[in-house]
């Protein structure tokens, strides 16, 4: 660990406590030279979910935003979505009734709406939506909605050798054009739910074309696979919020040698949501799973009302 971030506290948006004090200490131990838990340089690499625990999933993921415009500017040209699920609840702008049907079932959304785009094409896309787009609660810019506890987390495993990925639900090439510009990690380092590409030509040059298939949803158990497919080692830390990430954390604890798994726990209606009473039957950010098993695991769970002195790196509130 740097002198600088031993001197200094590395987490000042975070309230004194357990979680607060698991954090340090994990880190502390693992990056002293010659302590029984040191961990080499090249072993040190944390995951972190990104929907929920980085950033906000309510009242819908930023992707299924994204689409839901994509959606409501093709519909003139699709009038048979007027009476079909889950386009009809996408164009009346019924978000969570689209999710109720199930992602499988919304993940025709996904693919009819940028089908036959090039992958240049889609990030251009994404760029321009991110720079214009506002969340549906707190009408601030996506990219200002991240949570600055965990920005300093980040920064904090960062500036002692950690290599810190995403490993998300969210399509991996939605996250990529933005995701390096607000937490500093780079686009590389992105693992997400993908479509199937082809490579093609256009106007003469090699292109990546986007098909209509779902290739890889990176939820649940699909999360420790593409962790190995992507990354070839197993994490020593992990951060969730969901029941969607329980096989990531127990993959990442059954490792050899000292490992960390957290699990945010969304509980301050004031400045953000509490999860449990916004609509249980919404498939988006449950975690009663995660939580009750989060003791006999081992994981540490961090209280947002309780462990965080601010939320919103921006300072407002919703």
């Amino acid at each position: 660990m740097s002198l600088l971030s031993r001197a200094r506290d590395p987490l000042p948006s975070w309230h004194e406590g357990a979680a607060k004090e698991a954090i340090i200490g994990f880190v502390n131990r693992v990056t002293t030279s010659g302590h029984p838990e040191f961990i080499p340089i090249a072993e040190r690499i944390a995951v972190f979910d990104h929907d929920g625990t980085l950033c906000p999933e309510m009242p819908v993921y930023a992707q299924f935003a994204f689409t839901a415009d994509r959606a409501r500017a093709m519909a003139p040209a699709h009038p048979e979505w007027s009476g079909e699920s889950p386009f009809k609840e996408v164009l009346a702008g019924d978000m969570i009734g689209a999710l109720k049907l199930g992602i499988g079932v919304f993940a025709r959304v996904l693919a009819a709406t940028y089908a036959g785009m090039t992958t240049d094409e889609f990030e251009r896309d994404v760029r321009t939506w991110m720079a214009t787009a506002r969340h549906p609660k707190t009408g601030r810019p996506y990219t200002e909605m991240v949570y600055q506890p965990m920005l300093e987390l980040i920064a904090f495993l960062q500036a002692n050798r950690f290599r810190v990925y995403l490993v998300s639900a969210s399509g991996i090439d939605f996250l990529r054009p933005w995701i390096e510009s607000v937490y500093s990690i780079p686009r590389e380092q992105v693992i997400g739910s993908s479509i199937r590409l082809q490579f093609a030509s256009r106007d003469g040059k090699p292109a990546l074309v986007r098909l209509p298939v779902l290739e890889v949803y990176d939820e649940g158990d699909e999360k420790p696979v593409a962790i190995h497919h992507f990354i070839g080692r197993r994490p020593v830390f992990a951060f969730g919020n969901a029941d969607g990430d329980i096989a990531m954390l127990r993959w990442v604890a059954s490792g050899d040698g000292p490992h960390f798994c957290g699990l945010l726990h969304h509980t301050d209606s004031d400045r953000e949501w509490a999860y449990e009473a916004y609509d249980p039957a919404l498939p988006i950010g449950s975690a009663k799973k995660a939580l009750a098993m989060a003791p006999g695991e081992g994981w540490i769970v961090v209280d947002m009302k309780k462990d965080w002195r601010i939320i919103f790196s921006s300072g407002f509130r919703p």
